[in-house]
């Protein structure tokens, strides 16, 4: 995170994407290490700065009870005031095509309302409040 302590004082509130507890599942959704965010999600914690995490469970690839288990610790951290748990939308599509490369999840089906509950009733059983 390239913001300073500085700059952090004068925010309120930080939408945290945690896209997998697994390292090999992050790198394989995101190309990049988890490592980084962990350490953002305790340093926002320290810094006692107010925490939505924005968790998106995209189906057969984060989806699993596993997953969704590890990435309920940001209830541990005691500064993660709700966890929203967001459907895969495929809007962003012609940004991809746009940058010439094929859009990862294009045959990724949305997921039901069913499949939302699930990480919902997990996070909630961590203590945390869904949306």
């Amino acid at each position: 995170m390239g913001a300073t302590d500085a700059l952090l004082r004068d925010v309120d509130l930080v939408l945290l994407d945690i896209k997998s507890w697994d390292p090999e599942t992050y790198r394989k959704v995101t190309g990049r290490p988890l490592h980084p965010t962990l350490d953002v999600a305790h340093r926002l914690a320290d810094l006692g700065k107010n925490v939505w995490v924005r968790f998106v469970p995209v189906p057969g690839l984060i989806d699993e009870p596993e997953n969704i288990e590890g990435v309920a610790f940001a209830g541990f951290l005691g500064n993660v005031s709700r966890v929203d748990v967001l459907p895969l939308h495929k809007p962003g599509e012609p940004k991809w095509q746009g940058l010439g490369k094929p859009f990862p999840p294009r045959d990724t089906p949305t997921p039901t309302l069913e499949q939302l509950a699930t990480p919902r009733n997990i996070f909630t059983a961590h203590g945390l409040t869904t949306v």
